[in-house]
């Protein structure tokens, strides 16, 4: 038999997923280069501050495993920042994805060869150049798409703003230049294997005007609960329903609907919203003037305030997997969430949450009535959250990533 095929992971910025892919490669010792912008490995962890912005970058690799390309992203940090452009100029993040794709694409011109067993594994906006490189090379390409399908999300979200004109600030999704869609498309087109984290976002390409490489669902794991400061789930205090959310707060999230189900519910529900506003909205801010709210909170301390909570409430009009939905079912807490998340893929409805239609605040504010007026049903949710997170882990996760890119052979 053969070596087992070497990947090259590229991803500029890293997050959890990415993580997981690396533990998996890891385990099958397939890792050829994690090529990123700024990263230091597992040999370096304990030098950096903990909690520190520099610390977010660290990988669980060997330094030899590492390829930086560091200048784009350097000069993101240095200098004020624009997130979107109507072209791909000056210091914005569609700016790093692709003078970063570009400088991967070049490294690996010189690295690959159809002889040799490869593959290259790259993520939607800074794929399209390493692509092309792979298919010139005779490589193969796999692509992971972590949210829903551009063109369906102008199909969902563009009747929206018809609904809530003074949310349009906070709706990005459907302002994406001309090239950068046609971009997400050719990356999608080059593709010879697609991954999703969702049944939702796999049943978006749909709308893909052409024919597709296979798409294969692999859901994103939870974190384990000795990641956090204490052993004990949440339990239910005296008083209102302790309801959160976390995520960016703007109109794709739910939020209008969201408010409307917390008016009505009015002092039965105490609610605490983490998260950062996608832009200035008047009608947020004065949402969230009746709330608790925490703009920023590292992640282990986001983990902490779930326990805190009775449940996690997640009405996404648009999502590629909602990963706070798995970090509330591994704090011990169940979740509300619409069908366009993975809310479908993780749970059954009301065992561990319950799954309620889009853009619905009745549906919203009946969930958590029940569970007002139902205190031990909600302490049976609750039970339920903890074990089906344990079904999801990153260690399962892993292990579906090295069997699916094993049989690549």
């Amino acid at each position: 038999m053969g070596k087992a095929r070497q990947w090259f992971v590229s991803h500029p910025t890293g997050n959890a997923n990415v993580r997981g892919l690396l533990q998996a490669l890891d385990r099958s010792e397939t890792l050829a280069r994690f090529c990123t912008t700024i990263g230091f490995s597992r040999r370096t962890q304990s030098i950096l501050p903990a909690g520190s912005r520099l610390s977010r970058r660290c990988y669980d690799v060997e330094p030899a495993q590492l390829k930086l390309f560091p200048v784009s992203e350097i000069a993101r940090f240095l200098m004020p920042r624009r997130r979107h452009l109507g072209s791909p100029g000056g210091n914005s993040v569609d700016r790093l994805y692709l003078d970063f794709d570009q400088k991967v694409a070049d490294w690996l011109a010189g690295r690959l060869r159809s002889s040799d067993q490869y593959g290259v594994y790259a993520y939607e906006d800074g794929a399209e150049a390493t692509f092309r490189i792979a298919r010139a090379r005779g490589v193969p390409a796999v692509y992971e798409l972590p949210i829903g399908y551009w063109r369906t999300a102008r199909r969902i979200l563009e009747p929206e703003l018809e609904r809530w004109p003074e949310w349009r600030a906070t709706l990005i999704n459907v302002d994406e230049p001309l090239w950068k869609l046609e971009r997400k498309d050719r990356e999608l087109d080059w593709a010879d294997r697609i991954v999703v984290a969702s049944s939702f976002t796999r049943k978006s390409l749909e709308d893909y005007p052409g024919t597709l490489a296979p798409v294969e669902v692999i859901p994103y794991g939870a974190p384990t609960l000795p990641s956090l400061k204490t052993n004990s789930l949440a339990t239910r205090a005296p008083g209102p329903l302790r309801a959160l959310f976390v995520g960016s707060l703007g109109l794709r999230k739910g939020l209008p609907y969201l408010f409307a189900a917390a008016e009505s519910l009015g002092s039965q529900v105490k609610w605490t919203f983490i998260g950062q506003p996608v832009a200035e909205c008047a009608a947020l801010m004065e949402g969230l003037k009746a709330h608790r709210w925490i703009p920023t909170c590292p992640n282990t301390e986001i983990l902490e305030e779930m326990r805190k909570h009775d449940i996690l409430v997640l009405p996404s009009l648009f999502e590629g997997f909602g990963l706070v939905l798995i970090e509330a079912l591994a704090a011990g807490i169940p979740v509300i969430a619409t069908a366009h998340t993975a809310a479908p893929d993780l749970l059954t409805d009301g065992e561990a949450g319950f799954i309620v239609p889009v853009g619905d605040s009745q549906a919203i504010a009946a969930g958590l009535q029940r569970l007002v007026d139902e205190p031990d049903r909600l302490e049976d949710m609750k039970a339920k959250a903890s074990a089906t997170a344990k079904r999801w882990t990153w260690e399962r996760y892993a292990a579906l990533m090295e069997s699916y890119l094993g049989s690549y052979g």
